[in-house]
């Protein structure tokens, strides 16, 4: 008996074992692969007695513990046959603590060769501990060549056999099939860039694993990043690469190291590449700093994986990253063992900002259809059920759908291989309807038949939650019951491996196969186990954003549990959940109930975009009608993912709750990574109206894949596919799928990188598009000879509206014409030749081809095309390279392309001899409305009217010219054209050339021409003034901006006596704004002379020239004597009448004494206005004087010094009343007497207005003490003059001098009114009405002697004056008044009362 079996001290007990375990060596091996994951099971065991192996192996696991041990047993009591006797012994004597002997001899102590990594013996000596050896080259590179070999047999051994758990087809470990990888490059400046990823993804949708690493490059850094989401393979992936290196098919590296970083993040202190290499994962047998001087020679052979990267500890401390991720950063940066490869893999997230910008990045994106094929295939491989697996995944969507992601696809084939036998076809729709069921159904099939552990899967459940709220993915035996390690051991739910933390200490760790399955058995402990309320469990319902926060580096472990609980929380997961809970029902249903309550409330709340796709997960899960209906209804109308990958489950997702919504929808991905197979997903989706995706990883196998789905959705209305990297063989597929959408109204393929070609065969869909109402080929970089055949297509296409092209844009608007679903449904050949007559009976197209590098010949392609085209609405060719030549042969086709509104040229090299031939191309053109040239602004722009009515017969002209008698001036229709010349640099030398040009252009109507900006000068202003007759009548002329002189402009008022048309001159002087104008409402019709030979319409012209002013306002102009004397002298000759309108800074008396004196010489002038001009306070004096000095003024309106009118009388008018107002002038008393003298002068005056002055009492008085003078025959105006109760005292004291006074009234209120009314006879009664005055009693007696002397007074109103009954009585008993009859009114607020008559007088109170 061997020592160990003395030690146990049960001799018959440990033979039995030993004999039980011979049966069956190929088990012992798997377990002790398990326990022991280093362990060497063959290398040199083989010649050894069978019973002499198990007998080795039992001591290996005795020797680790007690934990270990009753693990064991209790595997060898569940698994094996073992009879009842025998396991009841083992359990009582092994399977617990009191039944391990604790004190071993020396043989039973734990041995440093059971510790080692892959089971080699070697002893241990840290890097370094040794001194440096001289060895020659050849003993060195013997050494290296030991080591290398040594580390690819020890991973040879670590994947020589795979041992399937109970219940598992032996293909559950042998299956590989290599998910799809992308090869993508994005920029990892930043740590948000680096991970989510702007990415330009290659042509290729695949890549293969000898295609990761591009030896080739043999400078600087080279890494590469694996991302994918849980369940892609990462870790699988990073095994395989072992593996296939350790059957020699990566020659390119003489080294690997596989690590993970859930055991890294256990090493506390900073390690050099030599430990990390040697203490971590396998040691030289002897001397480590030669084997690391010829790894670190041939770095470039050397690669580093370092799986679950995402898993890095974080956030960092205050004293930076932890030691790990410090050494990785310094591998990856080069910085230690420099040019060596380093691969890491991770979840989408943020990573750490040590990754060089130039690292490579590959995607994983599962499996599509023919991988899940190839992985059924493989795993039901020379069974009876693979056809029937097969045929499952083609009839249930929902579990292709799953597949998609290898690890449940794995979970999948499993579950098939455990329900195919016993179920018939088609039981996998209800079976397996949803990733919970189907791990459901995977604990199922590894538990023996009949028999659910179920105590044992929810305290392994226990264990698993706990891990997740701690972070925590590996275990030790200390933090796992013995029977409960053995439980997830038999059940293929753990899984072990060695955990090297430091030199020469390791220990055996446990994880859980997978993370998905932690979280499984995590949410079965919440959903079933009594140590858990519902309150407890409802807080782990919640939704993950994919999206990468700046403050969460670490993505969390339980992304999926709350998936689970909702798939839980299906009524089809009732009996297993009661049957865990020890047949608990009511407890489970409210769970059940607590959780899809709580997906109600999220599914009403506004999400962002990745909580969405989480919800409908959750919501999917569930198998719910009612959440599902409520989820898509509240979906928002327009759905946006924004920047987050998203798999095709996720999709697969999302049209299943969509498949619950009535209303339409609008999904738009924009920057989301998705798989090439994603749109498979939304095949049947009829909830879509609009669909976009931008994504530089969208590639041809992805646009194939959609143009699957296109013809299945049948409201979508806008299909976008922007920023791809699509190819012709995709859009090959596109094109032929997009005829069967007919329903579609806007189609957008930007920066699609398409070829002249691709974007050619595009175009041809547009006849079998009915409905379609917008293309966009924007950013596509297609070229000239392209552009001329897609204006072809805007041309020949009967449901085009527009074509525009400029620098990257390209789009197509479409008008298609009103038709029935009984037409949209005929035959194409039909469709197409109706809208074709359609088309050309009514369509106009607009042609924008903007900046696209056009030339001559260009051009001239062009316009032959256009002119077999339908009308035009606007042609713009404008940032093109036409140039002269170009310009003028479209200017000449103008008139016969049948341009409805605009012809745009601008920007194209016109020059100055080009405006001529310009002008004369356009000449002939009836339809011209607006030339606009302006070569500083490089604008070339023709607007047209529409084509003028054929003229009618002479009959009807005559009797519509005496229609025209009828009708007021403003009512009268126009008809003009418009020619702006403006900043082209003309000069006195052109004009000549330019007038000949547009001579052509007067007889086809009013004619308006703008020369602004240019450079004529006094010299050309004078030519043109020579030039404009010829031109016959202009509606206006525009000469601002030309560098003109005060003596030019002046010299411009000559043409009021050449040009008959001219009727208004307005000139800015300094702003140099200067316009001639003619009669708004004048026609070309009695313009162009050819109207006198009607009677109606000479006598019209007639009509029109007597009662239409001429106009010249000049403003901003230095008005000296000389200057008014010139003007003056040069206005004589103008045809009346005259208004002239003057406006400076300031005019001086003597500029106004020279006006003034030169208004006799001006018997045309009618009006004379100086708005906005200081004059001095002299000038009321000049302007009154002119009262009598010319006799054709009538009015003189004077306000505040700075606003001056003078009204004159024509000729015909007989001399009469005048008027003179002078407001706000600041006359005061010492004005007063000059004033009135000078208007004592007029011989009637109907008006005068001497308001808001500074008269106040005295000048009041003083002006009425002049008053007899002054001929004033009307109304005589002094309010707001800031005048008291004795001005009101003195008016009443006055009357009886002024006997022309017929009424006056005053009002000391805030109505501030003095106003006194004369006739031109004297008046026998008078009236007199004081308001407001506040007479106080010493103005009684005073208001008494004036009645009593102004005998001619009848009535006397006083308004609220302030007079009481005692005040009234002393003023009644001073009046004295001869008999007669005299009315006294006494008015307070709203009171009035009447006194009896006494003594012949009537008082009123």
């Amino acid at each position: 008996m061997d020592p160990v079996g003395l030690q146990l001290g049960n001799k018959n007990l440990w033979s039995c074992l030993v004999r039980l375990l011979t049966k069956d060596p190929e088990w012992l091996n798997a377990k002790m692969k398990f326990f022991l994951p280093n362990t060497d099971l063959d290398s040199r065991n083989e010649t050894l007695d069978p019973e002499q192996r198990v007998i080795l192996q039992l001591n290996k696991l005795h020797v680790q513990g007690s934990d270990t041990w009753q693990s064991f047993i209790h595997c060898v009591c569940m698994q094996l046959e073992v009879p009842l006797d025998l396991e009841v012994l083992l359990l009582s004597t092994f399977g617990y603590d009191d039944g391990f002997t604790s004190q071993l001899g020396a043989e039973g102590k734990s041995q440093p060769e059971s510790q080692l990594h892959h089971g080699l013996k070697r002893p241990h000596q840290s890097c370094g501990s040794s001194p440096r050896r001289k060895q020659c080259k050849k003993q060195q590179l013997e050494l290296a060549k030991k080591y290398l070999q040594l580390l690819r047999t020890s991973a040879q051994q670590r994947y020589r056999s795979q041992i399937p758990g109970s219940g598992q087809p032996h293909a559950f470990h042998q299956v590989y099939v290599p998910p799809i990888l992308r090869r993508a490059t994005a920029s990892l400046d930043t740590p948000e860039g680096a991970i989510m990823g702007d990415v330009k993804v290659e042509d290729g949708a695949d890549v293969s694993i000898s295609d990761l690493f591009n030896t080739r490059v043999n400078k600087g850094p080279r890494v590469t990043v694996l991302l994918g989401k849980a369940g892609m393979g990462k870790t699988t992936l990073a095994h395989r690469l072992c593996q296939k290196w350790a059957e020699g098919h990566l020659n390119c590296f003489q080294a690997l190291f596989l690590f993970e970083f859930r055991q890294l993040n256990l090493i506390t202190r900073f390690l050099t590449p030599s430990e990390l290499l040697f203490d971590l994962y396998l040691s030289p047998e002897s001397d480590h700093d030669t084997v690391f001087q010829y790894l670190e020679k041939n770095a470039d052979q050397v690669l580093l994986i370092f799986d679950g990267l995402d898993e890095a500890l974080q956030p960092m401390g205050p004293d930076g990253p932890g030691p790990v991720l410090t050494l990785f950063s310094h591998l990856c940066n080069g910085t230690l063992l420099p040019g060596c490869r380093v691969m890491a893999t991770s979840r989408p997230g943020k990573l750490p900002a040590c990754l060089p910008a130039e690292a490579a990045m590959v995607h994983m994106l599962g499996f599509d259809g023919p991988r899940v094929e190839e992985y059924v295939n493989h795993f039901f491989s020379a069974q009876p059920s693979r056809e029937g697996a097969l045929v499952e995944l083609q009839t249930n969507g929902r579990l292709r759908s799953l597949c998609a992601v290898p690890a449940l696809c794995q979970v999948a084939c499993l579950c098939l291989h455990h329900l195919l036998p016993d179920h018939a076809p088609g039981q996998s729709v209800a079976l397996l309807p949803n990733m919970t069921q189907l791990y459901m159904q995977m604990v199922l099939a590894l538990s023996p038949p009949g028999h659910l552990p179920t105590s044992s899967l929810l305290d392994l459940g226990e264990v698993a939650l706990r891990g997740l709220e701690t972070g925590k993915v590996i275990f030790y035996a200390k933090d796992i019951a013995p029977p409960l390690i053995a439980f997830g051991a038999t059940h293929s739910l753990l899984t072990s491996f060695c955990v090297c933390t430091g030199p020469g200490h390791q220990q055996t760790g446990y994880a859980f196969t997978h993370l998905s399955l932690q979280e499984f058995l995590a949410a079965l402990h919440l959903m079933a186990s009594p140590k858990v309320n519902k309150d407890t469990l409802t807080q782990y319902v919640t939704l993950h954003s994919r999206w990468v926060q700046r403050t969460k580096a670490r993505l969390g472990l339980s992304d999926h549990l709350p998936t689970f609980l909702a798939g839980l929380a299906s009524c089809t997961c009732r009996p297993f959940l009661s049957h865990l809970a020890q047949g608990n029902e009511d407890c489970v249903g409210a769970k059940q109930a607590a959780v899809v309550q709580v997906l109600k409330k999220l599914a009403t709340r506004k999400l962002t975009g990745p909580k969405v796709v989480e919800l409908c997960h959750c919501v999917d899960e569930t198998q719910e009608p009612e959440l599902a209906s409520l989820t898509a209804q509240s979906l928002p109308y327009q759905l946006p993912f924004h920047n987050f990958p998203l798999t095709c489950t996720d999709l697969a997702t999302l049209t299943n709750i969509l498949e619950h919504r009535e209303a339409p929808i609008h999904l738009d991905f924009d920057g989301c990574p998705l798989e090439p197979h994603c749109p498979e997903a939304l095949v049947g989706c009829g909830q879509i109206e609009n669909l976009s995706f931008k994504s530089r990883k969208c590639g041809d196998a992805f646009a194939e894949a959609l143009s699957r789905s296109l013809p299945t959705m049948g409201r979508l209305q806008m299909l976008g596919l922007a920023g791809s990297k699509i190819t012709a063989r995709g859009i090959s597929h596109l094109v032929k799928a997009l005829p069967l959408c007919p329903q579609l109204k806007e189609v957008s393929f930007r920066d699609n990188q398409l070829s002249d070609q691709v974007v050619l065969n595009i175009v041809e869909v547009l006849p079998h598009l009915p409905r379609l109402r917008k293309l966009d080929l924007s950013s596509n970089s297609i070229c000239v000879s392209t552009l001329l055949c897609l204006a072809r297509v805007a041309v020949t296409c009967p449901t085009v509206r527009m074509l525009q092209a400029r620098e990257a844009d390209l789009i197509f608007l479409l008008s298609p014409p009103t038709e029935t679903t009984a037409e949209l449904q005929r035959a194409p050949d039909l469709q197409e030749s109706d809208g074709q007559r359609k088309g050309a009976q009514s369509r106009s197209l607009t042609l924008r081809l903007q900046k696209c590098q056009l030339q001559v010949h260009d051009a001239e392609a062009l316009i032959a095309l256009l002119q077999e085209g339908p009308h035009l609405e606007e042609v713009d060719l404008s940032g093109n390279q036409l140039e002269d030549e170009g310009c003028r042969l479209m200017a000449e086709a103008a008139s016969q392309l049948h341009i409805a509104r605009k012809l745009d040229l601008s920007n194209n090299g016109l020059s100055v001899a080009g405006v001529h031939c310009v002008l004369r191309a356009v000449s002939a053109c009836w339809t011209l409305a607006e030339l606009h040239i302006s070569l500083q602004h490089k604008t070339v722009i023709f607007m047209f009217a529409q084509e003028p009515e054929e003229q009618k017969g002479p009959q009807e002209r005559a009797a519509f010219l005496d229609s025209l008698m009828l009708q007021m001036p403003s009512e009268l229709p126009l008809s003009s054209r418009r020619m702006r010349l403006t900043h082209c640099g003309l000069q006195e030398k052109h004009l000549e050339q330019l007038c000949k040009a547009l001579g052509g252009s007067c007889h086809l109507g009013h004619l308006h021409l703008d020369f602004s900006g240019n450079a004529l000068g006094d010299e050309g202003a004078a030519r043109l003034a020579q030039l404009l007759p010829g031109l016959g009548a202009l509606q206006s002329l525009n000469l601002s901006e030309n560098g003109l002189s005060l003596d030019a402009v002046l010299g411009l008022v000559r043409c009021f006596s050449t040009l008959q048309w001219l009727f208004r001159l307005d000139i800015s002087f300094e702003s140099q704004h200067i316009l001639l104008r003619g009669d708004k409402t004048s026609r070309d019709m009695w313009a162009t002379g050819s109207l006198p030979d009607f009677p109606a319409a000479a006598k019209f012209l007639g009509f029109r020239q007597r009662c239409i002013p001429r106009s010249l306002c000049l403003s901003e102009c230095p008005l000296e004597p000389p200057s008014l004397t010139r003007l003056c002298a040069t206005l004589k000759d103008c045809p009346g009448p005259l208004e002239l309108q003057l406006s400076c800074e300031f005019l001086s008396d003597q500029s106004l004494e020279t006006l003034l004196d030169c208004l006799p010489q001006l018997p045309q002038l009618s009006l004379l206005q100086l708005s906005q001009t200081g004059l001095s306070p002299k000038s009321p004096f000049l302007l009154a004087n002119t009262l009598s000095l010319c006799p054709r003024v009538k009015k003189v309106d004077l306000r505040s010094l700075h606003h001056a009118t003078l009204h004159f009388r024509s000729n015909e008018e007989e001399e009469g009343v005048c008027c003179g107002r002078f407001t706000g002038c600041s006359l005061s008393q010492e004005h007063v007497e000059s004033l009135c003298w000078l208007l004592s002068k007029c011989k009637d005056l109907s008006q005068v207005d001497l308001s808001a002055n500074l008269l106040g009492d005295s000048g009041l008085r003083c002006l009425l003490e002049c008053l007899p003078q002054v001929p004033i025959s009307g109304l005589l105006d002094l309010s707001h003059n800031s005048i008291s109760q004795e001005s009101a005292l003195y008016l009443l004291e006055t009357l009886p001098s002024c006997p022309r006074v017929r009424e006056a009234s005053v009002n000391l209120g805030s109505e501030q009114s003095f106003r006194i009314h004369f006739s031109r006879e004297d008046q026998a009664g008078k009236t007199l009405r004081l308001s407001e005055c506040s007479f106080r009693p010493e103005h009684v007696s005073r208001l008494a002697t004036g009645l009593s002397k102004s005998l001619q007074l009848t009535e006397l109103t006083l308004t609220q004056c302030c007079l009481g009954q005692k005040q009234l009585a002393i003023l009644l008993s001073l009046v004295g008044r001869p008999a007669g009859l005299f009315s006294l009114r006494l008015h307070k607020a709203h009171r009035e009362t009447v006194l009896p008559h006494t003594g012949g007088l009537c008082f009123g109170i």
